[in-house]
């Protein structure tokens, strides 16, 4: 996997040359593989510290996040009254778009990391939300009908039993979450912050250093790539009984 990963990046670079070399385009409208590899290596440290800020709102929206839709899925699961009131609420969450939200967060919020850190678990909520009630619902209303009769309490039922078999499931949603975490992340940083890649791209964008914010992408590339990555070798040993390993 990780060769067809660098051949795939190969080619991607190449290909990026190209065009620049064909439309002989200026670097501050679209800078070569070059440009931005020099722009990383002339800031090395700088590039560092704001991808550790980045890091770390996502992380930790990450783990809120899954903990949160985790939560709410095996509610709405559990209760149908829940289900008729908290299902509205986050179809209606997923209508308003991220941006309009961003400013009112960091006004209530502040610069730091609470306002990123609260956009990136309002995008990854949901994903996870829908992954544990569709993962739930699909054991059926066998298997809880045949532990009733053999005696066995519902809740040891579901950790032992039900959870374990709808893991590929919500599997598919911890996934998307680490793929779309860092979404809320930037969009914050864009908006108002001190520090992260977000504000690193704001604000050479502004000087026109496009190779800045090229290198700064590349970073959040490769931190988002290695987040899905962890993620996805979590989900497939936790189904170590199942041929998805």
């Amino acid at each position: 996997m990780i060769v067809r990963a660098l051949i795939t990046f190969a080619g991607v670079c190449l290909f990026w040359q190209g065009i620049v070399s064909v439309f002989e385009m200026a670097p501050y409208i679209l800078p070569g593989p070059g440009a931005v590899l020099e722009a990383l290596v002339k800031s090395p440290a700088l590039y560092a510290k704001h991808a550790l800020t980045t890091a770390i709102e996502i992380v930790l929206a990450l783990l809120i996040g899954l903990a949160a839709g985790f939560s709410t899925g095996v509610l709405i699961w559990q209760s149908a009254r829940a289900e008729r009131w908290l299902w509205p609420l986050l179809l209606a969450s997923q209508a308003v778009p991220v941006f309009a939200i961003a400013p009112l967060l960091v006004i209530w919020l502040g610069y730091g990391l609470a306002s990123k850190i609260t956009m990136a678990v309002m995008i990854v909520f949901f994903p996870v939300t829908v992954a544990v009630v569709e993962g739930l619902r699909r054991i059926g209303p066998y298997w809880p009908e045949q532990a009733k009769l053999m005696g066995a309490k519902p809740w040891p039922f579901f950790w032992l039993v039900q959870l374990p078999a709808s893991l590929g499931t919500i599997g598919v949603g911890a996934r998307i979450a680490a793929a779309t975490a860092p979404i809320g992340a930037i969009v914050g940083e864009w908006v108002g912050a001190s520090g992260g890649l977000g504000y690193l791209m704001l604000h050479a964008n502004a000087r026109m250093q496009i190779p800045s914010v090229f290198a700064a992408l590349f970073c959040l590339l490769v931190f988002t790539l290695s987040l899905y990555g962890v993620v996805n070798l979590i989900t497939r040993k936790l189904l170590f009984w199942t041929e998805e390993r």
